[in-house]
């Protein structure tokens, strides 16, 4: 039995993977594009995310599990994007995420995830040139269980990233935007009074999670109603260590991962939709996830102009 719980569980870093992948590419501005709401505009928009994998790497070696058959992660993500003045975006999110597995006896999870908020500043806006500072955090606000890998909906660790994106939009509407991001990630507390990490034993309940960095570039077209957009997306965790042969996973595990995808927004008015599909082409102690999301966006004006 407990053999058979440690070659189900030993995928951790899969399930927070992939709802990065999500989360990161749902619609419009994000925290990740050049896209700005006016002053004293909103957008609010809800997206359904879905994800799921049946082989994953255990550190370079790609394998299946027969005890998980194909893992799925599924979330429901409010967002709202604020224009608090010209250049200046406020951006939060709240996921609603559950797992489950299509075999195996793991019990699947479910809840509120973490709340995250950015401030996005376009510092410089010169003939289609624009540079981009870009701030943000999460915190936890459920005692979801981080280690319970990987049916767990996320790490239990606060975050703090900061992010330089610099974009090209020609008159054409074609435009280019690449981005790069570090992300501190704060210790977590597990159920449990020691662990084994980068062959060591601590007899403790605090883990050290990685930081992290990320980067991506998009190619594509924005113009009136339509925005159509390819992208590559790379991450790893700053150091760590790697998922042991038919062991179980852990938080200290370095996670990467290269992702190809699409995206497409059609907003005639205030009203919109959007669409993405995603796909891991590569990585190391994660899922090779297939992803895809749909969402709908509301943009108003919360309150009235200045006047000239």
């Amino acid at each position: 039995m407990i053999s058979t719980l440690l070659k189900v569980r030993r995928s951790l870093t899969v399930c927070c993977a992939t709802l990065a992948v999500s989360i990161s590419s749902a619609f419009a501005q994000m925290p990740n594009d050049a896209i700005y709401m006016g002053s004293k505009t909103a957008c609010l928009a809800v997206s359904y995310n879905h994800s799921s994998w049946d082989k994953y790497w255990e550190n370079s070696l790609k394998r299946s599990n027969l005890n998980i058959g194909t893992h799925t992660t599924q979330s429901v993500m409010p967002m709202l994007a604020v224009g608090i003045v010209k250049n200046l975006n406020l951006i939060v999110a709240l996921p609603y995420v559950w797992t489950q597995a299509s075999t195996g006896n793991l019990m699947w999870q479910r809840g509120f995830q973490d709340a995250s908020g950015w401030l996005k500043y376009r510092f410089v806006n010169v003939s289609g040139f624009s540079l981009h500072a870009i701030a943000g955090g999460s915190v936890p606000i459920t005692n979801y269980v981080a280690d319970f890998m990987p049916m767990s909906i996320g790490m239990q660790c606060k975050t703090a990233t900061a992010r330089l994106l610099a974009s090209y939009r020609h008159k054409s509407g074609i435009y280019l935007t690449a981005h790069a991001s570090y992300i501190f990630r704060s210790n977590i507390q597990i159920d449990r009074d020691s662990y084994q990490a980068d062959d060591k034993l601590y007899s403790s309940n605090q883990v050290r999670v990685p930081n992290a960095y990320d980067g991506a570039v998009r190619l594509g077209y924005l113009k009136r109603a339509i925005q159509a957009e390819g992208y590559v997306e790379t991450g790893a965790c700053d150091g760590g260590d790697y998922i042991r042969r038919n062991d179980m996973p852990f938080p200290t595990n370095n996670m990467k991962s290269t992702t190809v995808g699409v995206y497409a927004k059609y907003q005639p008015k205030n009203i919109g939709v959007n669409a993405r599909a995603a796909y891991v082409v590569a990585g190391s102690n994660v899922g090779q996830t297939t992803a895809f999301s749909a969402g709908v966006l509301y943009q108003f004006r919360y309150a009235k102009a200045d006047k000239k």
